[in-house]
């Protein structure tokens, strides 16, 4: 019997040995009935047994091994991708549903050789058959990991909304504390936690605007007519009031008057700075030049230190890379890893670009945005 009749006349068998690995997979298993165990294994069966049947061409056959298998016109979605959505919105993991697959594909050509005995099985329905598996396997895990990946991004986006309210709440706390007057200790309690809501503050903006690009939504801009001297002066005055046992330096030259976000270049200017004070060398000065000529500004933020590694520069503007190594060479806790990567994305909304270099004497990041037309 040829597989795909195989498939089909012996449905049953197979989908309850399906079914009963499906079992074994908890904890997320662990509570779902017949129906739920076996979703969508069926229709997925169906269309193995149809690509079977179908003639296909040397050229099909490449396009399909190269994840480029035909789509069909009546659904928007595969079975396998329903299956892999389902999945995981009932908690399995992308090894699990891996998992099942690999246990379809053995479980099918093992009860379909022993029905073929004493005849040999027919070797080309072997290879479709795996490609068609592969091809559902390709369906599933693109499907389930984009799903995961929304869910995850939802979750942030909730978080760092709902946390903004009771964060609010402490800080206007603390600073009526500190208004008091009550005494020195309650004053040092009070500004305490004022610099702490402020560094939390900090991280929820960071989460917020990691989740915006994310979700597509990129980093948000709304560019006035500014003078960045001003602008960047003043980001640079807070950042000294914080670490006052540091040196910041600024040095300004040209035309800085365009139109830009001052509130966003301010935070892409402050994660700069903030990266040198933390990873540089303590006892050398952090120097910030600005420049202006008729096409582009240049903001540059240099310090002394220990060179990065260039592995290490060739992602630097990652997302979550660049804090968690700092981290495991004993950097500062409390931080994300993503003030770097939100100052490229600030960067890449003005149109400009952000680039770094280290060496033994100096690392440097540079940032050149173009002025934009005069509305």
């Amino acid at each position: 019997m040829r597989l795909a009749d195989f498939i089909s006349h012996d449905m049953e068998p197979i989908l309850a040995h399906w079914e009963a690995f499906a079992a074994t997979l908890v904890p997320a298993a662990a509570n779902m009935n017949s129906m739920a165990l076996r979703d969508h294994a069926q229709q997925i069966l169906h269309a193995v047994a149809t690509d079977l049947r179908t003639l296909q061409t040397r050229e099909a056959q490449r396009e399909k091994s190269l994840g480029r298998g035909p789509v069909p016109v009546d659904a928007t979605e595969t079975a396998a991708q329903t299956h892999a959505l389902l999945r995981a919105r009932a908690g399995f993991d992308i090894n699990q549903l891996a998992a099942e697959y690999r246990a379809l594909r053995s479980c099918v050509l093992r009860l379909w050789m022993d029905d073929c005995k004493p005849e040999a099985p027919e070797m080309d329905d072997v290879i479709r058959f795996n490609e068609a598996i592969d091809q559902a396997v390709a369906e599933s895990v693109a499907f389930f990991s984009a799903q995961i990946e929304q869910s995850r991004n939802l979750l942030l986006g909730m978080l760092g909304h709902d946390m903004r309210n009771p964060l609010q709440a402490i800080q206007v706390t603390a600073s009526y504390l500190e208004a008091l007057n009550a005494g020195d200790r309650v004053s040092e309690a009070a500004a305490r936690m004022i610099r702490s809501g402020a560094r939390m503050q900090a991280l929820l903006d960071d989460l917020t605007d990691f989740n915006r690009t994310k979700l597509g939504a990129g980093i948000s801009v709304t560019s006035t007519n500014v003078n960045l001297a001003d602008v960047l002066a003043d980001e640079l005055d807070e950042l000294r009031a914080v670490h006052p046992d540091r040196q910041i330096e600024l040095q300004v030259s040209g035309n800085l008057q365009g139109l830009w976000d001052g509130r966003r270049l301010q935070q892409l200017l402050g994660n700069l700075v903030l990266n040198a004070v933390k990873y540089g060398a303590q006892d050398a000065p952090v120097r910030v030049v600005v420049t202006g000529d008729a096409t582009h500004v240049r903001i540059e933020v240099k310090n002394s230190g220990s060179a990065i590694e260039s592995a290490m520069l060739t992602r630097i503007f990652d997302p979550l890379t660049q804090g968690l190594v700092h981290q495991g060479k004993g950097g500062e806790p409390g931080s994300l890893g993503l003030g770097l990567y939100i100052a490229s994305e600030i960067a890449k909304a003005h149109h400009g670009a952000i680039e770094a270099r280290s060496d033994e004497m100096e690392t440097s990041f540079s940032v050149s945005l173009p002025r934009a037309n005069e509305p």
